[in-house]
Order: C-alpha cells, then sequence, then structure tokens
C-alpha cells in the first residue's frame, strides 16, 4: 500500500470507530500527505462526528468532560468550527455555537471564555477586532488551551456591557 492508501486506512478506521481524537492524532501526517480537496474532505469528517456527539450529548443533558478524551476532542473541533464562522464573517452563527459551547463543558475556565467569544460576535465585533481588543494571544499561547482562553481588560468592559443587557449569566 502507499503512503497514501495507508493513512486513509488509518482515517477510515478511526472514522468507523467515531474516534475524534485519533483523527486529530493523524492530523499532521493528513497535512503532509493529502491534497486540498482530500484534506478538506479529513476535516468535514471530523466536523460531523463533532456534530454528530453534540447532538448525542445535548439529548442526553449532559455536559462534556475536558479531561475524556472523545469530549476534549470534540469540543476542539466544534470550537475550530466556531471559529471558522467568525473568520468568514458570519456572526449569527458564530455567536449561537459560541453560546452553545459556553454550557457545553464542565471546565469553568473554558466556559468563561467561549462566553467572551459569545458576547464579542453577537455583539458583531470582528474577528480581527476581537483578536487585537478583547483577546491576549500571548498569554493564551502559554497557558498552551487549543482555544483563545487569556483577556485583557477591554475584556471586562465587553463583559460588563452584557450584564448590563442581563444576557449573561
Amino acid at each position: 500500500m502507499s503512503k497514501v492508501e495507508d493513512l486513509k486506512a488509518e482515517v477510515l478506521k478511526a472514522l468507523q470507530s467515531s474516534d475524534i481524537a485519533s483523527l486529530y492524532v493523524l492530523e499532521q501526517k493528513a497535512h503532509d500527505t493529502f491534497d486540498e480537496e482530500t484534506l478538506s474532505g479529513f476535516y468535514v469528517n471530523i466536523l460531523d462526528l463533532a456534530l454528530e456527539r453534540l447532538t448525542d450529548t445535548l439529548e442526553a443533558h449532559r455536559v462534556m468532560n475536558t479531561n475524556e478524551v472523545q469530549d476534549f476532542a470534540t469540543l476542539r473541533a466544534l470550537y475550530e468550527y466556531a471559529i471558522e464562522n467568525y473568520s468568514a464573517g458570519q456572526t449569527a452563527d458564530a455567536s449561537a455555537l459560541f453560546e452553545v459551547l459556553s454550557g457545553l463543558s464542565n471546565d469553568e475556565k473554558f466556559s468563561k471564555a467561549m462566553k467572551f467569544h459569545w458576547i464579542a460576535s453577537k455583539e458583531k465585533l470582528t474577528l480581527d477586532d476581537f483578536l487585537e481588543k478583547i483577546a491576549d494571544i500571548d498569554a493564551t499561547q502559554n497557558a498552551g488551551t487549543f482555544y483563545i482562553s487569556c483577556f485583557n481588560k477591554e475584556a471586562q468592559k465587553l463583559l460588563g456591557i452584557s450584564q448590563t443587557d442581563g444576557e449573561l449569566s
């Protein structure tokens, strides 16, 4: 088998077992091996599995546990999808996703960070402005999180605006 066929077999095995975490482990190999179209399909598969797990989680009335590898990988995939929407200027879609994410995890820090994302996108702040005025990218990189987790003082003002509207608990 060729390198591409071997990788496709590994991806298929992960897909058949709904293993998002394994797909993320294969991510760098996919970037190095697949053409753009196949790589796009790779990410579509991750998103499809994440949306399926989201539906199952919501139907079960539970939150995702960030210490459980599949839940962690699902949160990452959903966050990346929300950021993709935000980057594309689809602030309403991004806002809805961030709102769901803010209540989906047992991790308080993650939930709080998603509330900043949610409010910023709801207020139609562009992603560039969010990154420049609200996010603390250096602190986030030092924190080592897969999501923007650190914010500057401007973020507190944004949070204050929303709290006066009674929209953030």
